[in-house]
């Protein structure tokens, strides 16, 4: 049975018929939820039973629950596309999915039920997330994949080194910037195949001709160097070392996206927004570059929220919003509701990075933290009349 014919053949609820639509739906819910809980605890008019430090909850939420439900719904989406198999569906679907909420609870809970039993708990979902998609992988022997898994592996690795130093130390670093580098080379490795790709397969109607730059060694230079700076960044955050290495790093990624032929986009925002994603991944770079030997002149965390606010933030709703027309049967085209959702995540963005280098900093945030909440809350309401049922 071919994947399209196993959709079609599942008669349970249309929500658990492909990876995509529980943990989208889910995942943008809970970016917007997170965002309100984190400012109203900030103020004091709510506290939530975690053992974790407001602005650790706040990070671990959206670095750690946010974030591994859009990869879920990624993977579990591309996986039948790379092996030709059916897809995950109905109550392995919804057994994924409900880790993934226990994972929200018992974070939230964590001082209640003790941090050691919340980590259990909340470390749970990716590693079931891997075991499931390297199956397929491995079923369909689409080996080359399996790479992606590392940094999937990567990124659990932080979430259990960000419970750790929660708990022993109060302060997210390591678990922080290792959750941070996963992200940013998931982007890399995956954005730099599908933003060239899907802006070819666009500009080719107009003609052969000025298309995007294939992935080659230039692409594979860039992904290793960016590799090792993020991994000095890592270790030491501070230092010329990491200047350096992060600075080569966000020039190369700058010429990379050059080359994908961005400017040629504008009149199609489905695939502008994807070039507009990516360039904060060199811009973040180049912050932590300067940072790194002169955080007096820059804040550490605009590089940071650069790279989580805007690289994360925009890319994911980019991939998010494609896959969520693509495979409920609605055309590749973006509809003035999406160009908003595009443009409130880019505002909030923009805000947060402002906020750190001192432009009206808590104005800057308030600004920030509304249009995020707009951005992942207009998706849910936008999508969720597509993502609750079956395909048209």
């Amino acid at each position: 049975m071919t994947a399209a014919a196993r959709v079609r053949a599942y008669s349970g609820p249309a929500i658990f018929s492909y990876g995509f639509r529980p943990f989208f739906l889910g995942g943008a819910i809970w970016a917007g939820a997170a965002m309100a809980l984190f400012f109203l605890m900030l103020q004091g008019d709510l506290a939530l039973p975690t053992a974790f430090e407001v602005v650790d909850w706040h990070i671990h939420e959206l670095l750690y629950g946010y974030l591994p439900a859009i990869v879920a719904g990624f993977l579990l989406t591309a996986v039948p596309s790379w092996t030709g198999r059916p897809p995950v569906t109905g109550a392995l679907l919804a057994a994924l999915f409900a880790i993934w909420l226990a994972g929200r609870v018992a974070v939230a809970a964590s001082a209640l039920i003790g941090p050691a039993p919340a980590a259990a708990v909340d470390l749970l979902f990716l590693i079931a997330l891997a075991a499931v998609a390297a199956r397929e992988i491995a079923s369909g022997k689409n080996f080359r994949n399996l790479k992606i898994l590392i940094l999937v592996a990567l990124l659990g690795a932080g979430n259990l080194v960000f419970h750790i130093e929660a708990v022993t130390s109060g302060a997210s670093n390591y678990g922080k910037r290792i959750g941070i580098t996963a992200a940013i080379l998931l982007i890399a490795l995956i954005g730099g195949r599908v933003v060239p790709s899907f802006t070819r397969n666009w500009l080719a109607r107009s003609g052969p001709d000025n298309l995007p730059e294939p992935f080659g060694r230039f692409d594979a230079i860039a992904l290793a160097l960016s590799a090792i700076a993020l991994a000095i960044w890592i270790a030491v955050p501070d230092g010329v070392a990491t200047a350096s290495a992060c600075a080569l790093a966000g020039v190369l990624q700058l010429i990379r996206l050059a080359r994908w032929k961005g400017h040629r986009t504008f009149s199609e925002p489905l695939v502008t927004v994807l070039h507009a994603a990516y360039i904060f991944v060199p811009i973040g770079f180049l912050l932590t570059a300067i940072a790194a030997v002169s955080p007096d002149a820059v804040s550490k965390a605009s590089g940071i929220h650069a790279w989580t606010a805007g690289a994360i933030g925009l890319m994911t709703l980019a991939i998010m919003t494609r896959a969520s027309l693509g495979h409920t049967g609605r055309p590749l085209a973006a509809t003035r509701a999406i160009a908003a959702i595009y443009l409130s995540v880019a505002a909030a963005a923009a805000g947060r990075i402002l906020a750190e280098m001192g432009v009206l900093p808590h104005i800057m945030l308030y600004i920030a933290a509304g249009f995020w909440i707009l951005a992942f809350w207009g998706f849910s309401a936008v999508f969720a009349p597509l993502l609750l049922k079956s395909r048209a």
